[in-house]
């Protein structure tokens, strides 16, 4: 939406209706300043701001004048000129007295509209972001470097928002409106998208995106940006190289999926890995890779594939490797068995604040599949098919970091046993805006180190641990 300014625009006796911006916004100016800054060009201070009267004009004579499918298979740089054409043609038929400037500002925004999200479009383009989470018309955050910032930008009303909502629900073939409410979907550049209608959200539409990440993320760039230490990177390289089944765990915007993708990275281009998810968002680089994505009920309340339903059928489909975008449910039974039953080396997520809850969790849903099996033959299989867990954290200064490194050694009567490789420890006498601490390994044998030998290996990762 476009925002209003102090700057009077249009006829004399609609003078009085220039409100400013902090007017319309009800966030004190100052507040509006440090909370976000946009990128070049996207909203920065000296940016024309035009009254919503003014563009609401010009909107409905674009609209009225230009065919609907005129946008239709066309970029933003063949839409453009026939668009400065038509908004100056319509500001001198309406009589509207507007610069260059804002004539701009305002196709900008048309552009948006059209072909884009409207006024979250400039946050896409800003890499610094991470997260943009709009609450209603009137409320635009983001994530920027871990922290949460009000951004100054708004939509028209409600409306706009759903309208936003129903394109990109659509551009995947879902459908969002009051009788389906919640929708899981994705951008065309991958980025993860929630959306939440009224009258489930009160205070009007809900949009969250988690931006696709642009940068190719490596173990490396994350041991060099601090997530981990170089020894932690070294030994998961081993471990995935090695085959060993992975459980990262880890609370919402840890980033275990951007882990997942690094680790992903050493796999062999050799073998045939197949990809679960609800929102396709992993990012694989071998040449053998099968995207399997669910599919939610339609209307009449059927035609949904689950998750579980496409592990299952993933066992048939001759893979080498499964990667499960995130465990959350009755699926937990079927990638246990799978990783049981010669598909080594296999992923997936899962929320949890520490390994021994990530296994607790685990165990919780095998038994939601299965009521009936024991808990110690519930046990038993876990602590066969998990080899590794990955603990991930993003800690109050904003950044991700991994906490710990855990092994899954097996059973001793009737517990999981565990031993930590690498742990963060943290300096409780440094507490500033920066947490301080050191990642330190536990210099114990893995017991996965006979396998490494198997692989030629055993050295390299004995030499990993004794740092």
């Amino acid at each position: 939406m476009m925002r209003f300014g102090q700057r009077q625009i249009g006829r004399d006796d609609e003078a009085d209706v220039a409100v400013t911006t902090t007017e319309i916004s009800g966030v004190p100016e100052q507040q509006q300043m440090s909370a976000y800054v946009p990128p070049t060009g996207a909203g920065n201070g000296s940016e024309t701001v035009v009254r919503l009267d003014l563009f609401r004009v010009i909107r409905s004579g674009v609209l009225n004048t230009m065919n609907a499918s005129a946008a239709l298979g066309r970029s933003r740089e063949q839409l453009k000129p026939e668009l400065d054409v038509l908004v100056a043609t319509i500001a001198e038929r309406e009589r509207l007295n507007i610069t260059m400037a804002e004539q701009g500002q305002i196709v900008e925004e048309l552009l948006n509209d059209m072909l884009g999200l409207g006024p979250i479009e400039p946050l896409l383009a800003d890499e610094a972001v991470t997260d943009i989470l709009v609450n209603g018309p009137d409320q635009v955050f983001v994530e920027r470097l871990g922290r949460l910032e009000l951004t100054p930008y708004k939509f028209r009303d409600n409306a706009h928002v759903v309208n936003v909502a129903q394109r990109i629900a659509a551009g995947i073939g879902r459908r969002v409106d009051e009788s389906s409410p919640m929708v899981d979907a994705r951008l065309l550049d991958g980025s993860r998208v929630n959306v939440v209608l009224p009258p489930l959200a009160i205070r009007g539409a809900s949009i969250s995106i988690r931006k696709f990440a642009k940068r190719n993320i490596t173990l490396q760039r994350m041991a060099n940006q601090g997530n981990m230490s170089s020894q932690m990177a070294q030994l998961l390289k081993i471990a995935i190289t090695c085959r060993l089944n992975v459980l990262v765990s880890g609370g919402t915007g840890s980033g275990k999926t951007t882990l997942l993708n690094a680790l992903s990275h050493f796999i062999s281009h050799g073998e045939r890995v197949i990809t679960i998810e609800d929102a396709a968002e992993l990012q694989l680089q071998q040449p053998h890779v099968v995207s399997l994505e669910t599919r939610p009920e339609n209307s009449e309340g059927r035609g949904s594939v689950t998750q579980r339903d496409l592990v299952r059928n993933a066992l048939r489909m001759r893979p080498d490797r499964i990667i499960l975008g995130e465990t959350r449910g009755e699926e937990a039974f079927d990638v246990l068995q799978a990783m049981n039953t010669g598909h080594d080396g296999s992923m997936t997520t899962i929320h949890a604040n520490t390994p021994r809850d990530s296994l607790t969790r685990l165990e919780s849903m095998v038994s939601m599949a299965n009521g009936n099996l024991p808990l110690m033959s519930i046990r038993r299989q876990i602590a066969s098919a998990l080899h590794l867990i990955i603990q991930v954290e993003r800690m109050r200064d904003g950044v991700r970091r991994v906490t710990r490194v855990t092994e899954v050694a097996g059973m001793e009567g009737d517990v999981i046993i565990t031993q930590d490789l690498f742990t963060f420890r943290y300096d409780a006498s440094a507490y500033n805006a920066e947490v301080k601490g050191t990642f330190e390994g536990s210099q114990l044998r893995p017991a996965f180190a006979e396998r490494a030998s198997y692989y030629g290996l055993e050295e390299a990762l004995l030499d990993v641990v004794a740092r």
